[in-house]
This record gives C-alpha cells, sequence and structure tokens, in this order.
C-alpha cells in the first residue's frame, strides 16, 4: 500500500498523467513503402536546432515526431510551441508530454521574435500546447506572440494553429486581432472517432471555433488525419462540415502512431486516397488543399498562404 502510494506520488510530482496501455503488438500494422523516409540533417537544419535550443523554444516539429522536421529546417522554417511543452490534455493520438503545465513565460514573445529574425523566415508557424488552466486559455499570450513578431519581422506572414479555446468568442477575438495571417484549429477525426482518440474536445466545439475564426476575417484552416478507422463517406461529411463554416484551407495526412501506447492505427491510405480527398475537397470550394500520406497541417503552410491570395485578389 505504502509503496504503490508513493508510485502515485511521484507521478503527480513529475507531470505525468498516464493514458490507456494499448500495446497491440500483434496487430501492429507493416508500414507501405510510400511511408518510409530516410531521416536527414545538414548544416542549415543543424543551425535552426541550435537557435531553437539557445533561446528555450519548443518546436512541435520536434515534440510531435514530425517526419517533414528534416526538410523544413531544411527550408529554414520550423513551427514554433508556445506556451510550455506540457498539455494539460491528453489525446490518446499525441505524442506532446501531458501533465500539470508550470506559469508561461512573460519573456517568450520576445525570444520567439527574435528566433524568427535570427532565421530570416518569412513564413512563421505558431502552434501551443491546450492550457485548459488558465483562465483565457492563453488567449493574450498568443496575442502578444504576434505583436513581438510582427514588431521584429515586418515582412513576415504568420500561421497560428490554436486549441479551441473552449469556443469562446471573447477569446478567439483576442487573438484575432492580432491579425495574424492564418488561424487554424484542427479538427483532428471525424466525430465518430473524437471521442475515442482526443481528450475533453468536441467535434462540434472545434467546429465552432472554427466558424468564429472565419467570422473574424483571417484565412481560416484546418487539418484531419486519415487512417484510424474512418469511412470515406465520414471524411467527405467532415470536409463539408469545415467548408460549411468558412474553412479556406484543409489538410489531411496519415495518422502515424507516435508508441505502442497511443491509439493504434486502423489503416494505411493510398497516395491514390489522398489524391482522390483533395480533388473532392477542391470541388467543394476550399481555396487549397494538401492531402498525401506524410502532410502535415504546418507542411509548406506559406503554398497554402500564396494560393488563397491568388484567389481573393
Amino acid at each position: 500500500m505504502f509503496l504503490f502510494f508513493f508510485v502515485s506520488l511521484h507521478q503527480l510530482e513529475n507531470n505525468e498523467l498516464k493514458m490507456p496501455k494499448f500495446y497491440d503488438k500483434v496487430n501492429v500494422l507493416r508500414k507501405p513503402e510510400w511511408l518510409k523516409i530516410r531521416l536527414q540533417s545538414n548544416e542549415e537544419s543543424a543551425e535552426v536546432e541550435r537557435i531553437v535550443k539557445h533561446h528555450s523554444l519548443h518546436t512541435i516539429c520536434s515534440s510531435g515526431l514530425c517526419p517533414n522536421k528534416a526538410e523544413c529546417w531544411r527550408r529554414r522554417t520550423a513551427t514554433f510551441m508556445i506556451l510550455g511543452e506540457i498539455c494539460t490534455r491528453g489525446c490518446r493520438f499525441c505524442a506532446t508530454k501531458t501533465g500539470i503545465p508550470i506559469a508561461p513565460d512573460s519573456s517568450e514573445p520576445e525570444k520567439l521574435a527574435e528566433s524568427v529574425r535570427l532565421m530570416g523566415l518569412r513564413h512563421v508557424v505558431v502552434t501551443s500546447v491546450t492550457r485548459d488552466d488558465l483562465p483565457d486559455g492563453g488567449a493574450h499570450h498568443w496575442a502578444q506572440c504576434v505583436e513581438a513578431i510582427r514588431k521584429e519581422n515586418r515582412g513576415a506572414t504568420i500561421e497560428l494553429l490554436i486549441p479551441d479555446l473552449d469556443a469562446r468568442a471573447d477569446l478567439i477575438d483576442i487573438v484575432a486581432a492580432s491579425k495574424p495571417d492564418i488561424i487554424g484549429h484542427n479538427i483532428e477525426t471525424v466525430e465518430r472517432l473524437t471521442p475515442l482518440v482526443r481528450s475533453r474536445a468536441k467535434y462540434r466545439t472545434s467546429i465552432k471555433t472554427l466558424e468564429i475564426i472565419s467570422q473574424s476575417g483571417a484565412v481560416s484552416k484546418s487539418g484531419l488525419m486519415v487512417g484510424l478507422g474512418e469511412s470515406d463517406d465520414e471524411v467527405l461529411q467532415t470536409l463539408r462540415d469545415l467548408r460549411e463554416v468558412g474553412v479556406e484551407i484543409v489538410t489531411l495526412g496519415q495518422y502515424l502512431r507516435p508508441s505502442l501506447e497511443h491509439y493504434p492505427v486502423a489503416a494505411y491510405i493510398t497516395p491514390e486516397k489522398f489524391d482522390w480527398y483533395r480533388e473532392k475537397a477542391l470541388e467543394m470550394g476550399f481555396s487549397y488543399c494538401a492531402s498525401a500520406p506524410m502532410v502535415r497541417s504546418s507542411y509548406l503552410a506559406d503554398a497554402a498562404l500564396e494560393s488563397v491570395k491568388r484567389l481573393r485578389k
């Protein structure tokens, strides 16, 4: 009894909240050839990593185990993760740490802006962990980060990937008022699977968040993973739901399981099916759709913005 109490207390003190362990080793699917990539690094990607570490910043490139990290860092692009590296939610698809976060770093906006300047970024992507522990969900911190980046990097375009903020218009408006070029929020999966793979998040809350973003005047963006057990009809319905609330940019990519403790992969979707999803999305009226096995929400994000700008002229 004493040992059990000691272990539990130790876990709490170390911000460890355990998700269910799946460990279906017998049924682990073998990855097809189109999902096998060679990890690369070079001087440019190493320099980006050095700048990130020097300023004590976090990137979803690393914490999210993104397969495109080397390519993007070689192009001197990176997706920064603000508000710490510990999330208050424990989604079953996500590799980000879950637990009790520390207070936000008040100097983070300036550190972020300086790092963007040193990297010479033209298009900046910023995301965050979810901070349900903060009264404003981090909305004011988000706005401060955008303002700091703008001050130091006047030529850069800024894309945000925000949590749902409980679909509170007052909080989303604080973020939108800082005038980022794109505000995204990922729907992640179809409505039926949302309770199985997302922690606390609700499908309809995410849809409402995206509707408020669209109404703010910012370019709205969302993304979903496939290969979790969804049907084609469910994917198409999700795309229709996103388009109906004004989402302009959408991304689709293959779900890749971060570890055996995470939600199992139900299927590996072929590149041909991803092409079909893209055709359907464009037919629905999306301005831009990136759809391929290795696509992630921030992959080649600047190209999406350019497409929207051309269509808006």
